[in-house]
């Protein structure tokens, strides 16, 4: 077993942990020492058993926040996952149909045969007025 020394509040600690848990011991006693340093500077000195329940009890409110958000975001994500899977497995919808309209010849000869004569026309104009 490996024996770490931590600070918490101002006061030093030995603690034993298993050999290369070292650095998550540190980091979890960093968080209660932040916890506890707050405390310290509020209030003043407290007993230590005092000091360490009132950062335990900040650290584990915190944690129960953390803990209702992930639990919102996981809802959040399974009701996401589901509206996918459920517009995955819809019917794709038929392809939309898009009609261009055809002329027939007819009317394009139709049309031609107009323009001649009123060319025909706007030529005979021309020779009565001139």
């Amino acid at each position: 077993m490996a024996e770490v020394e931590i600070t918490i509040g101002g006061r030093s600690f030995s603690v034993a942990c298993q050999e290369g848990e070292e650095h998550y011991l540190q980091s979890a006693a960093k968080l209660l020492d932040r916890e506890a340093s707050t405390l310290v500077g509020q209030i003043g000195r407290l007993p230590e058993a005092r000091m360490l329940l009132m950062a335990g009890l900040m650290l584990a409110d915190r944690t129960a926040a953390f803990e209702e958000k992930a639990n919102a975001a996981e809802e959040k994500l399974a009701a996401q996952e589901k509206l996918i899977e459920e517009m995955r497995t819809m019917p794709r919808p038929a392809p939309q149909r898009v009609e261009v309209p055809v002329i027939p010849p007819q009317i394009t000869e139709t049309l031609a045969e107009l323009a001649a004569r009123a060319e025909a026309l706007a030529a005979q104009a021309e020779e009565k007025a001139g």
